[in-house]
């Protein structure tokens, strides 16, 4: 069962928010195993299991990073461990970022460093533009356009996880 049908949703990036804290609270009180401390010891154990479910499921679904992940799995555009190669066009563009990061490292200069901060930030914005006009895209199309809009989604989702990665480099300076 997937987190979606779970709480009786229909699979978005942009699940409502009142809604998944309604079926989280509703679950949460339908499987308390304090309800079901008189009951078999398997019962217990599907419980035990059901109640996990309801929490991971909401962790997921309050967190839109963990929700464009969750749907990329589930849509299986994307795998653990999977070897994504991204476009060789944001390669160079992010090589130029990495060049600069590369020189702070070596000669550290606060101005440089405003001004990285400052272009990861755009590139960043930019993706998150993109990534909601395609979410959008896909919430609103039939079954074949889904896939080129999860298609773009995905190359979103992978961009975004390099830019991170650089952000996490330059917060150590």
């Amino acid at each position: 069962m997937n987190y979606f049908e779970l709480y009786n949703l229909p699979i978005s990036f942009h699940p409502n928010q009142n809604e998944v804290k309604k079926q989280f609270y509703a679950l949460s009180k339908k499987y308390h195993p304090d309800f079901y401390i008189n009951e078999s010891a398997e019962k217990q154990d599907e419980v035990l299991e059901l109640a996990t479910l309801n929490n991971k499921a909401f962790q997921v679904l309050k967190n839109p990073q963990k929700v464009l992940q969750y749907v990329l799995t589930l849509k299986e555009m994307i795998t653990e461990g999977e070897n994504y190669t991204l476009p060789q066009s944001f390669l160079m563009e992010m090589m130029d970022v990495n060049e600069a990061i590369m020189d702070l490292q070596i000669d550290f200069d606060a101005a440089k460093l405003a001004q990285v901060n400052n272009e990861i930030g755009h590139i960043e914005q930019s993706l998150n533009d993109n990534l909601q006009l395609y979410t959008k895209e896909f919430e609103n199309a039939n079954a074949a356009e889904q896939q080129a809009s999860l298609a773009k989604i995905k190359d979103c989702y992978y961009r975004s996880k390099y830019i991170h990665r650089l952000k996490e480099r330059l917060a150590t300076f």
